[in-house]
Protein backbone atom coordinates (compact mmCIF):
# COMPACT_ATOMS: atom_id res chain seq x y z
CA UNK A 1 0.00 0.00 0.00
CA UNK A 2 1.23 3.31 -1.06
CA UNK A 3 0.15 6.65 1.54
CA UNK A 4 1.21 10.01 0.50
CA UNK A 5 1.70 12.62 3.50
CA UNK A 6 1.26 15.64 1.89
CA UNK A 7 2.36 19.25 3.55
CA UNK A 8 3.81 22.62 2.53
CA UNK A 9 6.87 23.61 4.64
CA UNK A 10 4.77 26.28 7.31
CA UNK A 11 2.74 23.03 8.91
CA UNK A 12 3.96 22.46 12.01
CA UNK A 13 2.38 19.26 12.38
CA UNK A 14 2.81 17.17 9.34
CA UNK A 15 6.20 16.02 12.05
CA UNK A 16 4.16 14.59 13.47
CA UNK A 17 2.25 13.00 11.12
CA UNK A 18 4.88 11.12 9.57
CA UNK A 19 6.45 9.91 13.03
CA UNK A 20 2.47 8.41 13.52
CA UNK A 21 2.96 7.08 9.72
CA UNK A 22 6.59 6.01 10.51
CA UNK A 23 5.24 3.88 13.79
CA UNK A 24 2.37 2.15 11.38
CA UNK A 25 4.70 1.35 8.51
CA UNK A 26 7.29 -0.82 11.06
CA UNK A 27 4.01 -2.58 12.32
CA UNK A 28 2.51 -2.77 8.70
CA UNK A 29 5.72 -3.39 6.01
CA UNK A 30 3.27 -3.45 3.78
CA UNK A 31 2.80 0.17 3.81
CA UNK A 32 5.49 2.44 1.57
CA UNK A 33 5.46 6.23 2.66
CA UNK A 34 5.89 9.07 0.89
CA UNK A 35 6.52 12.77 1.03
CA UNK A 36 5.03 15.23 -0.89
CA UNK A 37 5.54 18.94 -0.74
CA UNK A 38 2.69 20.97 -1.90
CA UNK A 39 4.40 24.52 -2.74
CA UNK A 40 1.82 26.84 -4.31
CA UNK A 41 -1.82 27.49 -4.09
CA UNK A 42 -2.13 26.70 -7.81
CA UNK A 43 -0.14 23.12 -6.73
CA UNK A 44 -3.15 22.87 -4.00
CA UNK A 45 -5.82 23.25 -6.49
CA UNK A 46 -4.34 20.96 -8.30
CA UNK A 47 -3.43 18.26 -6.64
CA UNK A 48 -6.73 18.70 -4.25
CA UNK A 49 -4.88 19.23 -1.54
CA UNK A 50 -7.12 19.61 1.87
CA UNK A 51 -4.55 21.37 3.63
CA UNK A 52 -1.56 20.07 6.00
CA UNK A 53 -0.78 17.43 6.42
CA UNK A 54 -2.95 15.35 4.48
CA UNK A 55 -2.73 11.50 3.97
CA UNK A 56 -3.63 9.65 1.43
CA UNK A 57 -3.59 6.04 0.74
CA UNK A 58 -3.23 4.99 -3.01
CA UNK A 59 -4.72 8.32 -4.00
CA UNK A 60 -7.34 8.81 -1.70
CA UNK A 61 -7.52 11.20 1.41
CA UNK A 62 -8.13 9.18 4.20
CA UNK A 63 -9.76 11.86 6.03
CA UNK A 64 -11.86 14.23 3.81
CA UNK A 65 -14.63 16.27 5.32
CA UNK A 66 -17.56 16.80 2.59
CA UNK A 67 -16.71 20.66 3.18
CA UNK A 68 -13.50 20.30 3.05
CA UNK A 69 -11.82 23.62 1.53
CA UNK A 70 -8.33 23.20 -0.99
CA UNK A 71 -5.50 25.37 -0.20
CA UNK A 72 -2.44 25.91 1.69
CA UNK A 73 -4.13 25.84 5.03
CA UNK A 74 -3.02 24.28 8.58
CA UNK A 75 -5.66 21.10 8.51
CA UNK A 76 -7.46 20.37 11.84
CA UNK A 77 -8.39 16.57 13.01
CA UNK A 78 -11.26 15.72 15.58
CA UNK A 79 -9.45 13.02 17.38
CA UNK A 80 -10.92 11.83 20.66
CA UNK A 81 -9.03 14.31 23.02
CA UNK A 82 -10.28 17.14 20.91
CA UNK A 83 -9.38 18.55 17.42
CA UNK A 84 -5.41 17.93 16.34
CA UNK A 85 -2.67 18.82 14.05
CA UNK A 86 -2.66 15.69 12.92
CA UNK A 87 -4.74 11.83 13.12
CA UNK A 88 -3.61 9.64 16.17
CA UNK A 89 -1.77 6.45 15.73
CA UNK A 90 -4.86 4.99 16.60
CA UNK A 91 -7.20 6.67 13.74
CA UNK A 92 -4.72 5.91 11.49
CA UNK A 93 -4.24 2.53 12.24
CA UNK A 94 -8.70 2.35 11.90
CA UNK A 95 -8.68 3.99 8.45
CA UNK A 96 -5.91 1.72 6.78
CA UNK A 97 -7.90 -1.34 7.26
CA UNK A 98 -11.19 0.20 6.28
CA UNK A 99 -9.78 1.21 3.04
CA UNK A 100 -8.30 -1.85 2.81
CA UNK A 101 -11.53 -3.75 3.66
CA UNK A 102 -13.03 -1.25 1.15
CA UNK A 103 -10.85 -2.22 -1.56
CA UNK A 104 -10.58 -5.93 -1.09
CA UNK A 105 -14.56 -5.21 -1.58
CA UNK A 106 -14.26 -3.65 -4.95
CA UNK A 107 -15.56 -5.40 -7.63
CA UNK A 108 -12.86 -7.05 -9.99
CA UNK A 109 -14.01 -6.56 -13.47
CA UNK A 110 -12.39 -9.13 -16.20
CA UNK A 111 -11.44 -9.07 -19.73
CA UNK A 112 -13.96 -10.48 -22.23
CA UNK A 113 -12.00 -12.61 -24.53
CA UNK A 114 -14.66 -13.36 -26.11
Amino acid sequence: MDVTLLYFDGCPNWKVADERLQLLATERPDITIHHQLVESAEEAVQLRFFGSPSIRMDGVDLFVEPDASVGLTCRRYPTPTGYAGAPTLEQLRTVVELRERDTAAEPVCEEDNS
